[in-house]
């Protein structure tokens, strides 16, 4: 999540719209389904973020400032899965099931059971607390890649940067080493993973730049790339392929990296975006004030199993 504070100074938006439809760059690429419109599912936020799918087709999201997860049911119900929430911003759906969680309140790392109880995976990197974990992705065999930018919150009790360096960070599967896999980012935000855990997409924000790498088996990241001269605060992938990075609505970029198709929403910043529902096939989007609906042509490529 970009540093909330700064766009609710910003001057009103506009007349709030109920709906609006995908403005497609190609239409023979399209990605939203035929004669689709965004809904709003949900508003009164403070700033929507970190959106996950569970098994089931669920959607769980963070509402940073008010400190809570919500859940979006596949029934269409709204529902507070946690609060307080340690302030919780970008989350996961890990494998086993648990809901993984970037607590920024404590610059943590959580895992989350059904039942809300949190396992605290991260305190701390050689000693000196994470900046501020963002987002995290999740491969197949339980390793998590997180982001780790510096933006200030109100509810730190510290000003400094505790990091020399705003990095990306793997945790190794089964909990117990946390390496920093990056070096020459400048602020990394959004990250997803192909399902076969072999490609790993990482936005650099402030650079305005969405890089890929190649996964090693040891968590280690190889094959810089550049995928597009664009950055995000969050990220999904579709079936397809295609890459959806959030910001001033949500832009598609397809394997080549151009833009396909970019939909509008009708708030000033989009937090962050997932695949979800029973059958995949919805995208949802969290933003400033909101949460968001459209069906969509192709489906999610990252599921929860």
């Amino acid at each position: 999540m970009k540093r909330f504070n700064h766009f609710m100074l910003l001057a009103a938006f506009g007349a709030a719209v109920a709906a609006a439809p995908a403005q497609s760059t190609n239409s023979a690429a399209g990605v939203v389904a035929p004669g689709a419109k965004l809904e709003e599912l949900a508003g009164d936020l403070k700033f929507g973020e970190g959106p996950s799918c569970d098994a089931a087709g669920n959607v769980f999201f963070t509402d940073q400032p008010n400190d809570r997860i919500l859940k979006w049911s596949v029934d269409g119900k709204l529902s507070t899965f946690k609060q307080p929430a340690g302030r919780a911003n970008g989350t996961y759906f890990a494998p086993d099931g648990s809901l993984i969680a970037c607590a920024d309140e404590k610059n943590q790392l959580w895992s989350l059971a059904p039942d809300g109880k949190v396992t605290v995976l991260v305190t701390d990197y050689h000693g000196q607390r994470l900046n501020g974990p963002n987002d995290v992705w999740v491969r197949p065999d339980g390793g998590m890649y997180l982001t780790d930018p510096f933006y200030k919150r109100t509810w730190w009790d510290h000003t400094n940067q505790p990091q020399e360096t705003e990095q990306v960070y793997f945790l190794s599967p089964g909990h117990k080493t946390l390496t920093r896999v990056t070096s020459d980012l400048v602020k990394p935000n959004g990250i997803i993973g192909t399902p076969d855990g072999k490609t790993l997409f990482v936005a650099d924000i402030q650079a305005d730049r969405t890089y890929a790498y190649e996964i090693q088996p040891d968590g280690a990241l190889a094959g810089k790339r550049l995928v597009c001269e664009k950055g995000s605060d969050g990220m999904t992938l579709d079936d397809e392929g295609n890459l959806y990075l959030s910001g001033r609505g949500i832009f598609v970029f397809d394997r080549a990296g151009r833009q396909i198709e970019h939909i509008d929403v009708p708030e000033r910043w989009c937090g962050n975006v997932c695949f979800g529902g029973k059958d995949k096939r919805t995208l949802f989007i969290t933003a400033s004030k909101g949460f968001y609906a459209i069906r969509m042509r192709v489906k999610g490529a990252n599921p929860a199993k």
